[in-house]
């Protein structure tokens, strides 16, 4: 099945550069984050962040681990939807219009519970330590928009690089047009009566992306709507897929930051993706101290002067209490 590992070649679409692409998008995913650093004892990494956030200006760049307590799961822990879900490639939703539609069917059953995803004590917790100052900037990798919503709840425009893009805007391949996520599933919902109150009950696994598991006579009743300027169903949630790039003016904002920074905190990320881990790159070749507060290995441990294996709403509650 296309979406699931090989793309179907036999299409003009499917040049050597799409498929090579693929390829490279599904090492990405692929990758296993082992231990390359041996975490600290606890009060001794705590005691190494801790002083780390005092001297302020510190990036902090966060992963799935944040979500985890709001509902959505991560995609390589424990128990991480990568084990029982392979996220579609840009190659695959870019010329595979099957692919495409499955993701879409998905996604309208799916997006509902990332829609009424709140923000926990983590969210809250980075928001506090923006508003007072600490830091320059925060940087997530995650689309569920929760850090977002938790900065407009604490009522601070602080600099927020969703590193990933949001799945609350709606793109067209064809012609740019953005949409409002939530207008988009209003149309979906008038395309496609009471599918979702019936699919729900048949999904599996609710995934970081946005979508669901769905057997596909599911699929094939699912009707997509097009876009509203174009007419095109090429419509895509305006994030950074697997095999994908980060947009230029987005790798410049966080360039800014990791400039205007002293130090740099990873929170609840395995940096698997080189997107996140060259920022632990370029603060360790200048020289920057870093510190991870993980569940697991980050790829970033070796680039860490602290490395706190921990749960993370808790670790970030007690830094909380001790910043106070």
């Amino acid at each position: 099945m296309p979406g699931h590992g090989t793309l179907y070649t036999d299409s003009p679409a499917f040049t050597t550069p799409v498929a090579n692409a693929h390829r490279a998008a599904l090492r990405s995913i692929a990758r296993v984050v082992e231990d390359t650093a041996p975490p600290q004892p606890a009060e001794e990494a705590r005691a190494g962040i801790l002083e780390l956030m005092g001297s302020r200006g510190i990036l902090v760049v966060t992963g799935a681990g944040v979500s985890t307590d709001s509902g959505i799961p991560d995609y390589r822990g424990p128990q991480g939807s990568l084990h029982r879900h392979r996220p579609m490639t840009y190659q695959e939703f870019q010329h595979d219009a099957g692919a495409r539609h499955r993701y879409w069917a998905r996604s309208y059953v799916g997006w509902r519970h990332m829609d009424q995803a709140a923000p926990n004590m983590a969210h809250r917790i980075l928001a506090a330590w923006q508003r007072r100052g600490l830091l320059t900037g925060l940087v997530t990798q995650n689309v569920d928009g929760l850090h977002a919503q938790a900065n407009r709840e604490a009522g601070i425009v602080s600099p927020l690089i969703p590193l990933h893009g949001d799945l609350d805007t709606v793109m067209c391949l064809a012609c740019g047009n953005r949409e409002d996520r939530r207008h988009l599933d209003s149309r979906l919902e008038e395309a496609n009566p009471g599918y979702a109150e019936e699919a729900i009950h048949a999904a599996e696994n609710v995934n970081p992306d946005g979508d669901v598991s769905l057997d596909d006579s599911w699929v094939q009743r699912f009707h997509m709507v097009a876009c509203l300027v174009c007419g095109s169903t090429r419509l895509k949630p305006d994030v950074v897929y697997f095999g994908e790039s980060v947009p230029p003016e987005r790798k410049a904002a966080v360039d800014e930051l990791i400039d205007a920074s002293t130090g740099l905190l990873v929170v609840g990320s395995s940096m698997a993706v080189m997107s996140g881990f060259r920022i632990a790159l370029h603060m360790r070749r200048a020289g920057r101290p870093i510190g991870v507060i993980n569940g697991g290995p980050s790829r970033a441990d070796a680039k860490a002067d602290w490395r706190w294996r921990t749960r993370i709403a808790p670790a970030l509650q007690d830094l909380d209490a001790a910043l106070a």
